[in-house]
């Protein structure tokens, strides 16, 4: 019977350790729901400001795929039906790893074209961002995981290294410096920093002695280094000799390579590079315009500013109002999907990693107000919307882009508006419905230019020349949006219908 009593001793040992163990379950739901509550009442104060922080999206997508999981898994361990059985129905509708991952990457792309180091965006200090949102040890080292996957070494060291910054700067962290060290010390080593992975490889060791692969590493580390030293040394002798027989040859002038299309994007979203003269400016113009006296517009001409000379663009200011914005916001809102691109191959829409927006098509019988917009277009241009196609409306959230493309089919693309059956895509013209805090313009590589939203202004240009032949310059972009959310609305107009109201012209050029 002596052993019963231990074993009840041992059994209510026990006990107290499951009540210990659901009394500090209990006090991490606590801390993790007055967390959640705090910020989500931050945040459906503004919802569309709130994310239009890169940050702050990224946070949501991170914490709804992962951290809520790892909640679940914690109350699995309980009776607690009525919540897991609510938290498992409302999973369905949560963001994917698949999502976790595109949220990630937009902040990437971010980095790279706005030139952001790590430690601005970590600490949320992003131009013109309304909610500030730091980023913590276990969020800079799931971007480098990210990075690390895509086989991205560059990146997967950018967000280990900030990671391992926040550490020893003293943030508490489930991630230890072993952890981020070995990822930061083999991204380093895969773009030939030999040193350097060295040198992380030893301060590994120095924490965790008996780390398998670290000790590998450091071996292998140091055998390369070594053959690349003798290597050299090698080499110099021989470059020595070389240069002592051999005689001076005149240097060549260099020749200057143009700037790459993705480097002069990446620029002009930026702001820089653009290509305009001052006598070139001194030549744009604003004008009260009424398209040779429209009837519309006689009384009350629409303001037209240039916005660029070669090709011609234009912007109208005022053209859209607070109220049209709305209603178009809201009949889009519920079908905006994924946008999609026509496949040159096979004339058809489809998706590509290149274009990151969603977008919905609004025709013109849906609503009186739709019909309104697309006279306005065609009192302003003069041009037939009847064989134009539908309103388009776009929204660029986190890192949205529209890589450098044309509107128009080229030569190439015989068959890339075949199914409309009304010819080419003749003219352009953009609505843009929100103001941006930062990025999100729309830049012109070739020529250098740069149209920056601005909300309730519309701009407009030419594809093709009058000739039918199609406007090379043209090709433009929408840059990612940094901070904000972006809403414009376009239409692209086709050449049939446009016979006696733009004529063709003999020249090809004009």
């Amino acid at each position: 019977m002596t052993d019963l009593l231990y074993t009840e001793k041992d059994l209510v040992t026990s006990l107290k350790d499951y009540i210990r163990a659901e009394e500090s379950k209990l006090e991490q739901v606590k801390q993790w729901a007055s967390k959640v509550e705090s910020l989500s009442a931050t945040a459906t104060q503004d919802p569309e400001g709130f994310l239009g922080h890169p940050v702050n999206a990224f946070k949501l997508m991170k914490r709804l795929n992962t951290e809520w999981g790892d909640l679940e898994s914690l109350l699995l361990r309980d009776t607690t039906d009525g919540f897991i059985s609510n938290l498992t129905l409302q999973r369905q509708h949560f963001p994917t790893d698949e999502d976790q991952t595109g949220a990630a990457k937009a902040l990437l792309r971010l980095q790279d074209t706005y030139r952001l180091d790590a430690n601005t965006i970590s600490i949320g200090d992003l131009p013109g961002v309304i909610h500030k949102s730091p980023m913590t040890v276990e969020d800079c080292y799931e971007l480098g995981k990210i990075a690390y996957s895509e086989s991205d070494y560059y990146h997967t060291e950018l967000w280990m290294a900030q990671a391992l910054k926040q550490l020893d700067q003293g943030e508490e962290s489930p991630i230890d410096k072993v952890t981020v060290l070995d990822y930061l010390s083999y991204s380093i080593y895969q773009q030939g920093e030999l040193e350097r992975a060295l040198d992380l490889t030893k301060r590994l060791l120095s924490l965790d002695s008996e780390h398998q692969r670290a000790k590998g590493n450091e071996k292998y580390f140091e055998f390369q280094l070594e053959k690349l030293k003798n290597k050299t040394e090698t080499q110099t002798e021989g470059e020595r000799e070389k240069r002592d027989t051999s005689e001076k040859k005149p240097k060549k002038k260099a020749f200057k390579e143009p700037i790459p299309e993705r480097k002069m994007y990446e620029m002009l979203c930026r702001g820089e590079g653009i290509k305009m003269t001052p006598r070139r400016q001194s030549r744009l113009f604003c004008r009260y315009y009424d398209n040779n006296r429209n009837p519309t517009y006689l009384l009350a001409p629409v303001k037209q500013e240039d916005e660029w000379d070669r090709p011609y663009i234009v912007r109208y200011h005022e053209i859209l109002s607070d109220s049209e914005i709305e209603k178009i916001k809201q009949l889009a809102k519920p079908r905006l999907r994924r946008a999609t691109v026509h496949d040159p191959q096979t004339g058809k829409l489809t998706t590509a990693k290149y274009r990151v927006s969603k977008s919905a098509w609004l025709t013109a019988y849906e609503d009186p107000m739709i019909e309104k917009i697309n006279q306005r277009i065609e009192d302003i241009t003069g041009l037939e919307m009847d064989t134009a196609e539908e309103l388009q409306v776009a929204n660029y959230g986190v890192g949205g882009q529209y890589e450098p493309h044309f509107d128009f089919g080229r030569k190439d693309e015989p068959d890339a508006f075949k199914e409309l059956g009304t010819g080419n895509r003749v003219a352009t013209w953009l609505f843009y419905m929100s103001d941006v805090a930062a990025g999100g313009a729309t830049v012109f590589p070739d020529v250098g230019a740069a149209v920056w939203p601005k909300k309730g202004t519309a701009v407009f240009w030419y594809n093709l020349f009058a000739s039918g032949e199609g406007d090379y310059s043209t090709r433009h972009a929408a840059c990612p949006v940094l901070v904000g959310n972006k809403w414009v609305s376009n239409k692209w107009i086709h050449e049939r219908g446009q016979e006696w109201r733009r004529p063709c012209h003999l020249n090809e050029t004009e």
